[in-house]
């Protein structure tokens, strides 16, 4: 399988004038799942999903995988101006969807898990992998006492300066097998990616004071409410966000499994792309 990315390209214009860049697979009749994806400088919905959009696809859905405001080749916004959750909901009306299976990792995981909690009725399945539930999350008892991880730390200086140095670390600390993932092919292209977006680099590094990248964070005494089948994934290796954060979710969701890959990092949709490609369409074909 061998999708395109021009080929997958689609735009979008929402009621509040933003633009949004997404990409399409499967046939517009089948089950819709909108893949999320996590923050990041060069961070894309293709980015993050070329390796599974059309395996997935091919699995009997309608896959979806936006850029949302703010990177990609989406509109600019500011970080206290950003709700990822208003953004989706006007993105599934644009699109038509009553409804979708919600798909996402990092940040991503956490627009999913908060729409889960504020629209029941417009989510069927949601898959969770990396993550972040930002500064509402309990005191850690495996990661940092105080203050953002190893991983985030060279997130952060990625958007400061995204050379390829930098990229090629921020590469590494996402993933476990960096020898196979780290490459100066990758490396080069997230750094032009994030280097022809000036705006989201500046929005980024500017809204740090106001929670970039995510401002409005998921009120966690709701979590428990979320009834519709969740699948929690995330890499025993992951040095961005602690497999804890889905440990907590897995005992908060009652109708939740977890699966907790060895020798993965924060992106295991790219790290174990065919395994995880098997677990979503397993899970969103039989629950």
């Amino acid at each position: 399988m061998t999708l395109p990315k021009d080929a997958a390209s689609r735009d979008i214009t929402l009621p509040s004038g933003k633009q949004i860049r997404y990409y399409e697979a499967g046939d517009a009749s089948a089950a819709p799942v909108v893949l999320l994806h996590g923050s990041g400088p060069g961070a894309t919905g293709w980015s993050n999903f070329s390796g599974n959009i059309e395996r997935i696809a091919a699995g009997g859905f309608h896959v979806i995988a936006p850029d949302m405001p703010g990177w990609g080749d989406s509109s600019a916004v500011a970080t206290k101006e950003m709700d990822h959750d208003v953004d989706l909901v006007d993105i599934l009306d644009a699109l038509s969807l009553e409804k979708a299976a919600l798909v996402g990792n990092s940040m991503g995981a956490h627009t999913a898990v908060r729409f889960a909690t504020l629209h029941p009725e417009r989510i069927t399945h949601l898959v969770t992998m990396g993550a972040s539930l930002g500064k509402s999350f309990p005191k850690s008892l495996f990661g940092p006492a105080d203050g953002p991880s190893e991983g985030l730390k060279v997130l952060v200086k990625a958007y400061q300066d995204p050379s390829p140095a930098n990229m090629k670390a921020l590469v590494e600390i996402m993933t476990f097998d960096k020898a196979r993932f780290a490459t100066p092919e990758l490396t080069q292209a997230r750094s032009d990616a994030a280097s022809a977006r000036p705006d989201h680099l500046r929005n980024y590094v500017e809204g740090l004071a106001n929670g970039a990248p995510i401002p409005f964070l998921v009120d966690r005494s709701k979590i428990p409410s979320i009834d519709v089948p969740a699948l929690i994934i995330h890499g025993r290796d992951d040095r961005v966000l602690h497999f804890e954060t889905s440990l907590w979710l897995t005992t908060h969701i009652a109708n939740s499994r977890l699966v907790l890959l060895n020798r993965c990092g924060h992106w295991a949709m790219i790290e174990h792309a065919d395994e995880f490609n098997r677990l979503v369409i397993d899970f969103l074909s039989n629950n």
